[in-house]
């Protein structure tokens, strides 16, 4: 039997009303127009919840959780990213899980609660760390150190820098352990 080839317009209209929204939100979101675009993902959002289409709603919600988290609207945030968790979890989809975290984590950052953003991101580095990815441990414990130095605890940045630095030494990237370290020495200077 040979495949029958669809034309863009039956495409179109296989498409469910939600899926159209959605793909027109990721366009406007792509081209920069962050309000109608979450309008597109609400209406996406509503129509996937009419379907009970979970992978759906997961996916509208995030886009518009990362909506929010861009305007600083980080109690809207956290109830779509809850949402996508839930979902996540669900579905038994870890990756996407751990993914959410890494946002909210940036999100508590971003908003200036320092203590939340610092809980999250180490308990990153014990997911990187139990992965054995040490690039991610690394690059997180650079992240770790920012915060750290924004909530005037410099000496906590410094050892965020110095474990980083013994890392690269460990995988012999000579430099970039050298740079690490010396970054340490200047957050200590500047206390």
């Amino acid at each position: 039997m040979s495949d029958i080839k669809m034309n863009e317009k039956e495409k179109k209209e296989a498409k469910s009303q939600a899926r159209l929204d959605y793909e027109e939100g990721l366009s406007l979101l792509k081209s920069g127009q962050t309000a109608q675009a979450a309008n597109m993902f609400h209406n996406a959002l509503l129509g996937f919840e009419q379907e009970k289409d979970s992978i759906g709603v997961a996916n509208a919600a995030d886009k518009l959780g990362d909506i929010c988290a861009e305007r600083r609207d980080m109690e809207k945030a956290l109830q779509h990213y809850d949402r996508v968790t839930s979902i996540c979890h669900d579905q038994g989809d870890s990756l996407s899980v751990f993914s959410l975290d890494k946002k909210k984590a940036k999100l508590y950052a971003d908003c200036g609660r320092h203590e939340e953003a610092i809980a999250r991101y180490l308990d990153i580095i014990d997911e990187y760390n139990a992965m054995r990815n040490p690039q991610g441990t690394v690059s997180t414990l650079e992240i770790l150190a920012g915060i750290y130095i924004d909530a005037g605890k410099r000496y906590k940045a410094a050892d965020c820098f110095r474990t980083a630095a013994s890392i690269h030494a460990k995988y012999k990237h000579a430099k970039h352990a050298e740079a690490l370290l010396k970054k340490a020495e200047e957050v200590l200077i500047e206390a």
